[in-house]
């Protein structure tokens, strides 16, 4: 049984995130992963990602994936990066693709006529570079990690939970998003944090020490003046 299975779907920064992992954690097994009988076996998980939406999806079924993602995001600590995070929810306008349906809501597109900073100036897309992130509750994966910590950002898509306590993280450009969710045995980002130096290496490091299935998943209440 492999300690973390990285998941490979033929896309994705997988040797950076693994990487990553096994210098926060040396003492694990690390694995990088298309079976989805390793990844059934694994003891936690973690889906990176860049790319399109649609690519995802279907490179996921074609390597019969599927199954083997939906069980670990039901039932062992999952870490969802990127696409890994877009592809919980519902839908995505990105190619008005389904998802897995894990989290309730929408993927949408930074809007047009919406990316002017305050002084008037265009705002390029993608969303690419480091950006503050706002912590919305407590979370194990937060801990040591202060809210307006610096993380680094790829994409043109966002995503609009409809279940607005399971915002974990926010951050702007120009506008509030959601960059950071978490529910149950889930916590999925928007951001690298394998790309993020200090704060995205503890955040990895949280990850491997976070049981959220022995019932320590920690207090996720929203914090005073989170994104609602």
């Amino acid at each position: 049984m492999t300690d973390v299975a990285v998941i490979d779907y033929g896309m994705g920064n997988l040797r950076s995130v693994s990487k990553a992992i096994e210098h926060v954690a040396p003492q694990l097994e690390v694995t990088v992963t298309s079976d989805p009988e390793v990844v059934m076996r694994a003891s936690r998980v973690v889906f990176p990602g860049q790319g399109a939406m649609p690519d995802c999806m279907r490179e996921m079924d074609a390597r019969g994936l599927r199954e083997a993602v939906v069980d670990a995001a039901r039932r062992k600590p999952f870490l969802g990066i990127c696409i890994g995070l877009q592809m919980l929810f519902d839908s995505s306008e990105e190619g008005d693709v389904a998802g897995l349906g894990l989290l309730r809501g929408k993927v949408r597109r930074f809007p047009h006529d919406a990316m002017v900073d305050a002084n008037g100036n265009k705002l390029k897309v993608p969303h690419m570079g480091w950006n503050e992130v706002h912590q919305s509750m407590q979370h194990p994966l937060w801990e040591g990690i202060a809210s307006g910590s610096r993380f680094y950002f790829v994409h043109s898509y966002f995503t609009e939970p409809a279940e607005p306590q399971s915002i974990a993280g926010y951050s702007l450009y120009p506008f509030s998003f959601s960059c950071a969710v978490a529910s149950g045995n889930i916590f999925a980002v928007q951001f690298h944090p394998e790309k993020s130096h200090t704060a995205g290496l503890r955040m990895l490091a949280n990850f491997v020490a976070w049981q959220p299935m022995a019932g320590v998943a920690g207090d996720t209440r929203p914090l005073a003046g989170a994104m609602r």
